[in-house]
């Protein structure tokens, strides 16, 4: 947790807080404007931020003493920084090592703690098998898991907040079933909207 973060009960940030949020939402925004840019130039698949007003509304009321916050597919860091600016002890799990730098160097930007790690969200060991016996795990890219490198499990994390693509969802929620921690919850993000899933 950085410095100047939100107080425990506090329904809005103080002035500092604020004023590095602002910045963080503005800088995430214009990031996401270039990746926009780029896609369209070379026919990528279009990078598509959360509304980050809407999720730091879900935030303020779940922290308490402690809490731990995980973000899949942290791509440049914004809600993971949010978090940590918010209170949480905050930590994001990217698969690409360009977006890790972006994310790292845009908290050292607004002062915060936040960890990012390059690697899968997806446990060591972790098999998906869908109801209808499908293994195929869609866009979700796989590679070395990220919680090696964290030096904590995904158990260790009160919150796990994710963006699903298209058909990620039962993933998400398999994998958090499978290994998320007795009481956690995950945030699922979309339309404009977080799905709170214990």
């Amino acid at each position: 947790m950085t410095h100047g973060a939100v107080a425990l009960g506090a329904t809005e940030p103080d002035a500092d807080v604020r004023a590095r949020l602002t910045f963080l939402y503005e800088e995430g925004r214009q990031l996401a404007a270039r990746f926009r840019a780029r896609a369209h130039e070379q026919a990528w698949h279009p990078f598509v931020a959360a509304n980050y007003e809407s999720v730091e509304r879900i935030l303020l009321p779940l922290r308490e003493p402690g809490m731990r916050f995980l973000e899949w597919g942290s791509a440049t860091g914004v809600i993971t920084i949010m978090a940590d600016l918010l209170g949480f002890e905050a930590c994001g799990i990217e698969i690409d090592p360009g977006l890790v730098d972006i994310a790292r160097d845009l908290a050292r930007r607004t002062d915060s703690g936040a960890r990012f790690v390059a690697g899968s969200f997806l446990p060591a060991g972790y098999h998906w098998k869908s109801e209808t016996g499908d293994s195929r795990l869609g866009t979700i890219g796989e590679g070395v898991s990220g919680y090696e490198e964290l030096h904590q499990p995904l158990s260790d994390f009160d919150l796990v907040f994710a963006y699903p693509w298209s058909g990620e969802e039962p993933i998400m929620r398999d994998v958090m079933a499978q290994h998320g921690g007795r009481g956690a919850r995950l945030l699922l993000y979309g339309s404009g909207a977080v799905q709170v899933v214990r």
